[in-house]
C-alpha cells in the first residue's frame, strides 16, 4: 500500500502525513513529488492550479500502475489550507486502486473505497 499525502516543492516533510511518510513510508527529505519508498508525494502548498495539476499527475500514475494500491490521505486539507469540498472531487475519475480517507465519502461516489482516517 503506497501511502498518499500532501507535500511541499521543497521536500520538507515535517509535519502531518508528510512527516509521518518521511519517517515511516520512505518519504525522501528534498522530495515534494513523486513516488518515494513505500509513499507518493503530491505538492499542495501552492496555488489550488498548482494543486489540481500535481492530482491529475498523481492520477495518471496510479492509472499506470494498477498493481499498487495507493491509500489517499485528506492531502492539502491541513496546513495547506484546503477544505475537502475543494480537494476530494479532484478524485472523482481516481483509478480503482485507489482507497480514500473516510472524511472524503461525502464527496465521492459511491463506488470509492475508503480505509478510515489518518
Amino acid at each position: 500500500m503506497i501511502f498518499v499525502f500532501g507535500s511541499n516543492k521543497d521536500g520538507h516533510h515535517a509535519g502531518g502525513a508528510a512527516r509521518y511518510a518521511h519517517h515511516s513510508k520512505g518519504a525522501v527529505w528534498g522530495v515534494g513529488e513523486g513516488l518515494q519508498g513505500d509513499s507518493y508525494a503530491v505538492p499542495t502548498m501552492g496555488t489550488f492550479g498548482d494543486t489540481f495539476e500535481a492530482v491529475q499527475q498523481f492520477k495518471d500514475f496510479a492509472r499506470n500502475h494498477e498493481d499498487l494500491s495507493f491509500q489517499v490521505t485528506r492531502l492539502g486539507c491541513g496546513i495547506a489550507g484546503f477544505k475537502d469540498a475543494e480537494i476530494a472531487p479532484l478524485f472523482v475519475d481516481a483509478p480503482t486502486n485507489c482507497l480514500f480517507d473516510e472524511a472524503w465519502r461525502e464527496y465521492l461516489p459511491t463506488d470509492k473505497q475508503f480505509w478510515g482516517t489518518f
